[in-house]
C-alpha cells in the first residue's frame, strides 16, 4: 500500500492528467511514448505508466528497469515482448494482442517489437519514478577497447559496427534505417550484411521533470 506524504485537503492536490500533453519521446507521428508519473499527477502512489504507440517492426529498444517491474498491456495491434530470465539464462518471448499482458520482473533485460501497424501498448510500473538503463547507452558508452578485450573481438570492427549509435535510441530503428532486403539485393547479393542508422534524438526530452528533469542526469528514469 502506497503511503503518501500528501495533504489531501490541499487545493494543490491533482487528480487528473492528460497523457497526450506529457510526451516522453517522439520518433514520428506513429511512433511515440507519452508518460505519467507522480510529477504529472501528485496524488499517485507507487505507480506510473508509459503510453506507447508503434508501427510495425518498430522496437522499444532493449533495456531494463533497476527499480521497477513492468506490466505490458496491449490495447490495439500486436507486440512481441521479449525478456531474458537471469536465473535460467533463457530468452522468453510472448506475443500479446488486445486484452493480453506480459509481465517483466524488476531488473530483467527486455524489449518490445510491434507486429502490426497502429500497435498501442500501456506499460505500467510499480514505482512513481521508474529508472532505466538502455542498451544503446551501454553499447555507445562502454569503451570499445574494453569490449574487444573482454570478448576477444576485433576493436576496429566493433568500433565501426557501433559508430552509428551516437545517442539513446528508445524507439528504433530510425525511419532512415536502410532496408536489409534492399541492401542485400543492391550491395551484397551473396551476403546478408547491412548497416543500421540510428536516430540522433537524445534521451533527454523526458516525460516532464520529476522534480528536476532526471533525463539530464546520469541515472536516467523511464
Amino acid at each position: 500500500m502506497a503511503i503518501l506524504d500528501i495533504d489531501f485537503s490541499s487545493p494543490d492536490v491533482e487528480y487528473f492528467s492528460d497523457l497526450s500533453k506529457n510526451n516522453f519521446f517522439t520518433l514520428d507521428e506513429n511512433n511515440l511514448i507519452n508518460a505519467l508519473g507522480r510529477n504529472n499527477l501528485n496524488s499517485l502512489g507507487n505507480v506510473s505508466l508509459l503510453d506507447i504507440f508503434l508501427s510495425v517492426e518498430k522496437v522499444v529498444e532493449p533495456h531494463y528497469h533497476q527499480n521497477a517491474s513492468e506490466l505490458v498491456y496491449c490495447i490495439t495491434g500486436s507486440a512481441l515482448v521479449s525478456l531474458i530470465n537471469p536465473f535460467t539464462k533463457e530468452l522468453n518471448e510472448f506475443t500479446i494482442e488486445p486484452g493480453q499482458v506480459a509481465n517483466v520482473p524488476q531488473g530483467w533485460w527486455h524489449y518490445e517489437i510491434a507486429k502490426e501497424d497502429n500497435t498501442h501498448l500501456l506499460a505500467i510500473f510499480d514505482a512513481p519514478y521508474p529508472q532505466v538503463i538502455l542498451g544503446s547507452d551501454l553499447l555507445r558508452l562502454t569503451p570499445k577497447d574494453v569490449l574487444a578485450h573482454t570478448y576477444c573481438l576485433d576493436e576496429d570492427q566493433i568500433t565501426e559496427a557501433l559508430s552509428p549509435i551516437q545517442s539513446s535510441t528508445i524507439i528504433g530503428p530510425s525511419n532512415d534505417c536502410a532496408n536489409p532486403a534492399e541492401l542485400q539485393r543492391t550491395q551484397q547479393p551473396m551476403f546478408n550484411q547491412y548497416s543500421r542508422q540510428y536516430p540522433v534524438t537524445p534521451y533527454y526530452p523526458g516525460y516532464a521533470p520529476y522534480p528536476q528533469n532526471p533525463y539530464q542526469q546520469p541515472n536516467y528514469r523511464y
